[in-house]
């Protein structure tokens, strides 16, 4: 999603403002974050939602993934659908970097318009079927490509849902993701890791009060030493295989020496400096599907230049080194298999690869 949706809109705001520039930090309060989705789903049956949502069908070539390489929801979105081969049954759009007020745009594309659903901003397709749809405009999203339509952008459901709706159109040798006999213990860890971890951070660097980055700040790192500890005997977050846990909290160890550790203030240590993080960390970056899905560039830029409030110089840092990322991690050590008994993803696609620079190479 437009990863940091304000939940409090200024009164500057109109009704046809809905995603800003600047606007994430409430004086005197914590973040809470807008966890109000289109709950719509894409389904082998097409079956209506339990809410009375539309059902959709899953179909081959119908939908188009809206997936910004900054924001790591989105990217969560582009690792499923690589390490499943789902590439020929939906395609991809990435927004670049930022955002202003009236949402992310396609600047990165000739024209500065996407090439299959033919607008400049993904609102157009939140607008084409809600007009003036009053939430945050956010990404991930999917977007009917012959409607023009946004479909859902209910992030969390739209990983399950790639894992176990569209089985039919998975790729030889992809990965269970979501086995079923480990659901149970799946759906634990990451509503631990999303409420502490993944929005934890956003709860440091969004708070409005020294008390209430206290709080966020010492719920963080107690659910980081659990994760320390937990990885320390074992090589992936459930079981001895990578499931969508990893997926999920992957995306947020990526973006933590970049932007966490310091301009969200969650400073105790670098991800770096906690030995079995940082090596479970670099094991999933050399994994074909994590790392080469990763634009450190793209992410400094959109958090250090949409924060306006937090840093209104604008100004990107040039650091951390990001060469060891490609360092050794000995994770093999703890046994494991990566992919189960499936097999590694393809090469990334001609069209979708990181600009040269962009990765811890660059």
């Amino acid at each position: 999603m437009s990863d940091e949706t304000d939940s409090t809109p200024t009164a500057a705001e109109d009704a046809t403002v809905h995603s800003t520039r600047g606007a994430y930090v409430t004086g005197g309060a914590g973040f809470t974050r807008d966890t109000n989705y289109i709950e719509d789903r894409i389904t082998k049956d097409a079956a209506p939602g339990s809410n009375g949502e539309h059902g959709w069908p899953v179909e081959a070539g119908r939908y188009r993934l809206i997936a910004a390489r900054a924001c790591p929801w989105a990217n969560r979105t582009v690792i499923v659908r690589r390490l499943l081969g789902l590439e020929d049954a939906i395609s991809l759009g990435q927004p670049g970097p930022t955002h202003d007020a009236r949402s992310w745009t396609f600047d990165l594309d000739p024209g500065g318009v996407d090439p299959v659903l033919g607008i400049e901003r993904i609102q157009e397709a939140y607008f084409k079927r809600f007009p003036g749809y009053p939430r945050g405009i956010t990404v991930p999203a999917i977007v009917d490509i012959a409607t023009g339509e946004v479909v859902t952008n209910n992030f969390p459901q739209i990983t399950l849902d790639f894992s176990t709706e569209w089985v039919e159109f998975h790729r030889p040798g992809a990965p269970k993701l979501y086995p079923g006999h480990l659901r149970e213990e799946i759906d634990q860890v990451n509503k631990r890791v999303f409420t502490e971890v993944n929005n934890g951070v956003y709860r440091c660097g969004f708070a409005g009060s020294q008390e209430a980055y206290d709080s966020a700040y010492d719920r963080l790192w107690t659910a980081l030493d659990w994760l320390e500890e937990r990885l320390s005997h074992q090589r992936y977050l459930v079981g001895d295989t990578i499931t969508e846990a990893d997926v999920r909290l992957f995306t947020t160890l990526a973006r933590f020496d970049p932007v966490y550790h310091g301009h969200f203030k969650c400073n105790r240590q670098k991800l770096s400096e906690m030995p079995h993080l940082w090596g479970y960390a670099r094991d999933l970056f050399q994994t074909p599907g994590f790392g080469d899905t990763i634009d450190f560039v793209q992410i400094k830029r959109h958090y250090y230049i949409v924060h306006e409030d937090i840093n209104p110089t604008g100004i990107v840092p040039s650091g951390p080194d990001l060469r060891g990322w490609l360092e050794d991690h000995g994770r093999e050590s703890l046994g494991g298999r990566p992919f189960g008994d499936g097999t590694p993803p393809a090469p990334v696609r001609p069209g979708e690869e990181v600009a040269p620079g962009h990765g811890a190479e660059g």
